[in-house]
């Protein structure tokens, strides 16, 4: 079975879906560990500069990104903890989600990446598999699990 398991997170609840099958998983293959990854669209500072509000502290945004990001993460992982999971560990990466859920994927060994169909950006009706999820699936070295 799965021995690493890569979820992707974002806040949304199909995103908390996607990781309680993930939990499944890891319950039927005690030594399997979860990753929980949440990406965010890197900004320059150039494009913070083109803000038509100029605060005094100017700040990244980046660095709040990062840190709404680490939240994000923080909170599944408790979920995750609550819900039963053994091994959970987090991450946080900046970039095209995307491409970075893959490169990440295949720079650890992960085995399965589980995600859900839409996540916080997807379309007005839920009709339409999400972009972000719609790549993965494409690009990814190994299955992908849509929920």
């Amino acid at each position: 079975m799965f021995k690493k398991i890569l979820v992707a997170v974002d806040g949304s609840k199909a995103a908390l879906r996607a990781m309680e099958q993930a939990i499944e998983f890891q319950q039927m293959t005690p030594e399997a560990e979860i990753y929980l990854i949440c990406v965010y669209k890197h900004h320059s500072l150039f494009a913070a500069s083109l803000s038509v509000g100029r605060p005094e502290d100017l700040q990244i945004p980046d660095d709040t990104l990062a840190g709404y990001a680490k939240e994000i993460v923080e909170h599944a992982k408790n979920v995750a903890t609550e819900k039963g999971a053994k091994k959970v560990r987090g991450f946080v990466k900046g970039g095209r989600p995307s491409k970075m859920i893959v490169k990440f994927a295949k720079d650890k060994g992960i085995d399965l990446i589980v995600m859900g169909a839409h996540g916080t950006h997807s379309d007005k009706d839920g009709l339409l598999l999400g972009s972000v999820s719609h790549r993965v699936a494409s690009l990814a070295h190994c299955p992908t699990l849509i929920v």
